[in-house]
C-alpha cells in the first residue's frame, strides 16, 4: 500500500496571472487530499473516491461514504465530458512513458469541492504521483514533473483556461513564488517572518470556476493582442515600460478596466516579492496589499460576490489586517490575514454570520510513502 497526499492552497498574490505567463505569491496550507494505492494483477483501475455531499470545510469522511469508478487501463480511452479526469490520468501518464496497470485506489481529502480550493487540482495530482509511483517511484517524487502531469491531465487534455500555480503550490508546498514567463514553473521558496495569522472562510455560494476564468482571462488576451500594434506583449511590459501605459486608453473602457486591473495587481506582486525577499514585510502592509489585490478583483475584473464583501467587511471590523477571495472567484472561499490574538473572535463573527471558518497553518507539499 502506498499513501500519496498534497495540500490545498491561498493564493496571496497574482490571482488571475498566472495564465498570463506571470508571477504569483501562493502558500500550501493545511487541507489535503490523500490517495491510498496497491496494485491489481488486472488492468482494472477501481477507484473510491469521497462523496461529494461531504462538502463542509475541513470535514472528514467519518462515516466511510464513497462513489466507485472502473476504468480499464489496458483499453483505449476517450473522454465522455470536460472534465473525464480519471482517464485523462492514465493517457497522460502513458504519453510520458509509464506503465499504468491495474489498481485499486482510494481518494479522501478535508478540500471542499467547488470553493475555490483547488479540489479538482489537488485530486488530478494525487492519482496522477499515485500511479505513477507504482510504475517508477523515483519518477513519481519528483514534484516537478508530478505537477506538471496534473496540469496537462486537468488543463491541456481538455484545452481549458486554468492555469499552473495549483498544480506547483500543492506539489512543492510551504510558500512560493511562481513564475510562469517562460511557459514553464519557475519555483523560489520564500519565509514569511510574520506572527499573524490566515483565517479561511466559505462563502457557501458555489462558482463556475471555467466561466470565471472565462470572463476575466480572454479579454485580458483580447486586449493585449490589440495593444500588440504598439509592441506590447504582456502585463509585464507596463511594468518594465510605464510610458506605455498610455496605450491602454486606445481601448474600450471595459477592455482597459481588465488591463488596468491586472497591471496593478502585477505591481502589488512585485511590491510584496521584494518585501518578503527584503524581510521588510510587516502585518500591516499584508494587510494592505491584500485589501489592494482584492479592490482590483472586485471592481476591475468584477469577480467577487456580495457575500465574500460582506465576510470581508466583518473580519475587517473585528480586527483582520485584510484578506481577499481564494481562487477564480465568483464565490467559494475567501481568507484574511489578521492578529493571532484576535483569530477566534474572527472565526466567531463569521459562524455567528453563519459561514464556517478555520484557522489555517502551512503546510507541506506532496508526500508518498509506503
Amino acid at each position: 500500500m502506498i499513501t500519496v497526499s498534497t495540500p490545498s492552497r491561498i493564493c496571496l498574490f497574482g490571482e488571475h496571472q498566472d495564465y498570463l505567463g506571470l508571477e504569483v505569491i501562493a502558500s500550501a496550507i493545511n487541507l489535503r487530499f490523500t490517495a491510498r494505492i496497491q496494485a491489481r494483477p488486472d488492468s482494472l483501475l477501481h477507484i473510491r473516491i469521497r462523496d461529494k455531499s461531504i462538502g463542509e470545510l475541513g470535514a472528514k469522511n467519518t462515516e466511510n461514504k464513497y462513489e466507485e469508478y472502473c476504468i480499464d487501463t489496458a483499453s483505449e480511452l476517450s473522454y465522455e465530458n470536460s472534465r473525464d479526469y480519471f482517464k485523462s490520468i492514465v493517457n497522460v501518464l502513458k504519453k510520458a512513458g509509464f506503465a499504468v496497470s491495474g489498481a485499486e485506489v482510494t481518494l479522501d481529502s478535508e478540500i471542499p469541492i467547488g470553493k475555490g480550493m483547488c479540489s479538482s487540482t489537488t485530486m488530478v495530482l494525487v492519482l496522477t504521483t499515485a500511479l505513477a509511483a507504482l510504475s517508477d517511484r523515483k519518477r513519481a517524487e519528483d514534484a516537478m514533473e508530478m505537477a506538471l502531469l496534473a496540469w496537462k491531465a486537468e488543463v491541456e487534455e481538455f484545452n481549458e483556461p486554468g492555469g499552473m500555480m495549483d498544480h506547483y503550490a500543492s506539489a512543492l508546498g510551504g510558500m512560493v513564488h511562481l513564475d510562469f514567463s517562460t511557459g514553464k514553473a519557475v519555483p523560489t521558496p520564500l519565509k514569511l517572518d510574520l506572527d499573524g495569522c490566515f483565517i479561511l472562510f466559505d462563502s457557501l455560494q458555489d462558482k463556475d470556476t471555467i466561466k470565471v476564468l472565462g470572463d476575466s482571462k480572454y479579454p485580458t488576451l483580447e486586449a493585449l493582442k490589440q495593444l500588440g500594434q504598439y509592441g506590447i506583449s504582456s502585463i509585464r511590459d507596463f511594468y518594465d515600460h510605464p510610458e506605455l501605459e498610455k496605450y491602454v486608453d486606445t481601448l474600450d473602457g471595459f477592455h482597459q478596466q481588465k488591463v488596468r486591473a491586472n497591471i496593478d495587481n502585477y505591481h502589488i506582486q512585485r511590491e510584496a516579492l521584494s518585501l518578503i525577499r527584503e524581510g521588510k514585510m510587516t502585518n500591516e502592509k499584508l494587510g494592505e496589499l491584500l485589501n489592494r489585490h482584492q479592490a482590483n478583483l472586485r471592481d476591475g475584473l468584477q469577480i467577487s460576490t456580495p457575500v465574500i464583501d460582506k465576510i470581508l467587511e466583518t473580519a475587517m471590523a473585528h480586527g483582520a489586517y485584510g484578506g481577499k477571495f481564494n481562487g477564480s472567484g465568483g464565490g467559494g472561499c475567501l481568507y484574511c490575514y489578521a492578529p493571532r490574538e484576535k483569530a477566534e473572535e474572527i472565526v466567531a463573527a463569521a459562524k455567528e454570520l453563519g459561514y464556517p471558518a478555520m484557522i489555517l497553518r502551512q503546510d507541506k507539499g506532496l508526500t508518498i510513502h509506503d
